[in-house]
């Protein structure tokens, strides 16, 4: 018959957070442990991609973690994904680039006009003087 097992603590539902697994103890008896949630890989937010050099481990044992383990060397590294930064950083550039060629288009507009403007001016001027 087979040994009858019971747990070992207050949860006694079989859910998620409450898995167990058999072990054997050195008695030959047959416990319950608890067995510990599996883990996730941190992700990132916008392109939902797994984030590289980063552990998966459980939030409370992320303490125990070097500094070093938790983060990526690079802008918004440990939060964002590499794709993501790049594109980032391409979209700040080229919008500052527009910005730059709206300036330019601007001040090319402004002096055609004040050309156009002196010409008129300069015509009329010619026809007065008949």
């Amino acid at each position: 018959m087979v040994q009858r097992l019971t747990y070992r603590r207050r949860h006694s539902y079989a859910s998620k957070s409450n898995t167990q697994r058999i072990v054997k103890t050195p008695g030959g008896k047959l416990v319950y442990q608890l067995a510990k949630k599996k883990t996730s890989h941190p992700t990132c937010p916008i392109s939902g991609q797994r984030l590289h050099g980063l552990p998966a481990v459980r939030p409370s044992s992320l303490h125990r973690v070097n500094k070093s383990k938790k983060t990526v060397h690079r802008a918004y590294g440990g939060h964002l994904a590499a794709g993501v930064v790049k594109e980032r950083i391409v979209r700040a550039f080229l919008v500052e680039e527009q910005k730059i060629v709206k300036k330019v288009l601007k001040l090319q507009a402004a002096k055609e006009a004040a050309q156009a403007k002196a010409a008129a001016a300069g015509s009329k001027k010619k026809k007065s003087k008949k």
